[in-house]
């Protein structure tokens, strides 16, 4: 088992993940494992779990939260990790598998002994990935957040502080950018982010943006704070307004020359942000259990039976596919020596990557791994075969999870492998993933609102993540209020404020952006048909287009994940899909019309 502290509190057995509730043994255990492999006395943990007005039987009650504590640990099968009762207080004793925070520090430690930058910025990467969103957000321990919490999140940016200099030491400004414009719009006032985004930009030819970010900063720390920006800073800016030369040849200057002006730097070709990056981790994995075995089995028998090294997920788009190609890599990470390595095969903005440019960048990633080594690729949101073959093929050793939204069945025919097909969860995994999330005391309050929450989302993996993220966090809303209010508006509501990209609507938009417009106009007029089962001859009137040609359209989004396959035909669209197709009729009142027609099918 192994406990998770850079996220949500949660507890782990790498096929299934607890997040654990909100309570007192909660608060107990995060400040035990804030302080792993020492004794946190009773005084301590009692100011942690009671604040500062504590009842008369504080040491009586801290006993019981204590036994409360390893009866969790029971049911979680908690066994190599526990809480021992020492002179003075109470011990965790926990080393880097048993706890992601010191495997965070582990690897932290390893980088500033590495004997090269390209090390130490992959050990890093490999560290920050740990990481997995607000800070034990499910403990409710004012103290805890007031000083054990801030120490950690600068733990945290310190470190990326480190990679972002690395990346500009290395030349990899484009990359740096990457994590720049997030850190600098999470933490405003930080200057040192805003110093190397200032620094990114112009040295990626981008002078206009720097000068205008050095505005923002400056506008920031004036109205906020009342203060100038740092020397530093200043220093910064007159030198982009000069365009000077910042120092050592980077990927915005050609060799053997200096920065000397805005019309050299327009002349630079500048390469694309690298997108490959240690496998992140995934918080609260549940379901799919037939496609883990498989999968683990197939990526670590491989090497020795002599079978394909690669393996596809396909699917439809917010089905799961990075999740579980993401969890198995975690999995097998021992099988790897090299390391498993995330390729992001599309842009930010959705373009396909050309296949030489990720191979370079892939090739950079693995440098210096020792002979013989293997590494595992998640090749991620692959567009086409011709995208990925040349990957497979330069990979020697390697094994590959490849995800992509289209079958890819050239693919395999070519190169080999195993291919598993997701479909949305039934009732017993998307149950078991709201159950992970919301805890069984909440869920269990509930049974009956918790399957029709189940059935709102569809069973859809996005949606059930998404509606269970949103309750979390409102922690006195019952199941059957977030049904009734996800019921009134499911596109809208099924998304999250602090995060647009998280959103059924922005995922299954920016899918439908990437089809072919004709294709992408057939999937909104058949998902507006009133049609349950859906068949060439059937949907042919609707679009305007003979029999086969109809044919062709639905086996093509069948292929694009938009349709679900019957066993064997005719063809389905999701509820969510439907809903989607709908919501973007060309006007209201063929939206109104639509609905109308459904209301009058199902009755």
């Amino acid at each position: 088992m192994r406990f998770l502290i850079l996220g949500p509190l949660s507890i782990t057995d790498g096929s299934d993940t607890a997040v654990l509730q909100p309570s007192k043994p909660t608060v107990l255990l995060a400040v035990l494992l804030l302080h792993a492999n020492t004794v946190v006395s009773a005084e301590y943990l009692q100011r942690a779990i009671w604040g500062e007005d504590q009842p008369v039987t504080a040491r009586a009650a801290l006993h019981t939260c204590v036994l409360r504590l390893r009866q969790l640990f029971t049911r979680h099968g908690v066994i190599e990790t526990p809480v021992e009762a020492v002179p003075g207080g109470y011990r965790i004793t926990a080393g880097p598998r048993a706890l992601d925070l010191i495997g965070f520090r582990e690897r932290v430690g390893r980088a500033e002994a590495a004997d090269t930058p390209e090390t130490e910025l992959h050990l890093l990467r490999d560290a920050l990935a740990l990481w997995q969103g607000p800070l034990l957000a499910n403990v409710r321990s004012d103290s805890l957040h007031r000083d054990e919490v801030p120490r950690l999140a600068e733990e945290r940016l310190r470190t990326l502080e480190r990679v972002c200099r690395l990346q500009l030491r290395l030349g990899h400004c484009s990359e740096a950018l990457v994590d720049l414009w997030g850190a600098t719009r999470e933490h405003p006032g930080h200057e040192r982010f805003r110093e190397q985004l200032i620094e990114a930009l112009y040295r990626t030819g981008r002078q206009a943006e720097a000068l205008a970010e050095y505005r923002r900063v400056k506008e920031y720390l004036q109205d906020e704070l009342g203060v100038d920006p740092s020397p530093a800073l200043q220093k910064l800016q007159l030198a982009v307004l000069r365009g000077e030369d910042l120092g050592p040849a980077t990927e915005a200057q050609r060799p053997g020359t200096g920065v000397t002006g805005p019309e050299q730097r327009a002349r630079v070709t500048h390469p694309a942000p690298s997108l490959v990056v240690p496998v992140p981790g995934v918080p609260s994995f549940t379901g799919r259990t037939a496609e883990v075995a498989a999968m683990v089995a197939r990526l670590t028998a491989a090497e020795s039976s002599g079978e394909s090294k690669t393996v596809l997920v396909s699917g439809a788009p917010g089905i799961g596919k990075s999740a579980l190609a993401h969890h198995v890599a975690h999995l097998v990470r021992d099988s790897f020596p090299a390391g498993g390595l995330l390729v992001r095969m599309v842009h930010p903005d959705g373009m396909a990557r050309r296949p030489s440019e990720v191979a370079e960048e892939v090739a950079a990633a693995l440098h210096g791994r020792r002979p013989g080594d293997r590494a595992l690729l998640v090749l991620d949101d692959v567009v086409d075969a011709d995208q990925v073959g040349p990957l497979l093929t330069a990979g020697g050793g390697d094994a590959a999870i490849v995800t992509s939204r289209r079958g890819l069945a050239s693919l395999i025919a070519t190169h080999g492998g195993w291919v598993h097909r997701l479909s949305t969860f039934d009732d017993e995994d998307a149950y078991r993933l709201l159950l992970a999330v919301l805890g069984a005391e909440r869920m269990e309050a509930e049974p009956e609102a918790a399957r029709r929450l189940v059935a709102a989302c569809g069973h859809y993996p996005l949606a059930l993540r998404i509606m269970a993220a949103r309750l979390l966090t409102r922690p006195g809303l019952r199941l059957a209020d977030g049904v009734g209010w996800l019921a009134e508006d499911p596109l809208a509501r099924l998304s999250l404020a602090d995060s647009p990209r998280m959103s059924v609507e922005h995922v299954l938009g920016g899918a439908l952006g990437r089809l072919d417009p004709r294709l992408a106009d057939a999937f909104v007029r058949i998902g507006r048909l009133p049609l349950k089962a859906l068949r060439a001859q059937d949907c042919a009137p609707g679009l305007g287009m003979a029999v086969p040609e109809a044919e062709s359209v639905l086996e093509r989004l069948a292929d694009a994940g938009f349709l679900e396959e019957g066993p064997p035909g005719p063809y389905r669209v999701h509820d969510l899909l439907r809903v989607y197709a709908r919501d973007h009729a060309p006007n209201e009142l063929d939206r109104t019309v639509l609905r109308t027609a459904d209301r009058t099918e199902k009755v």
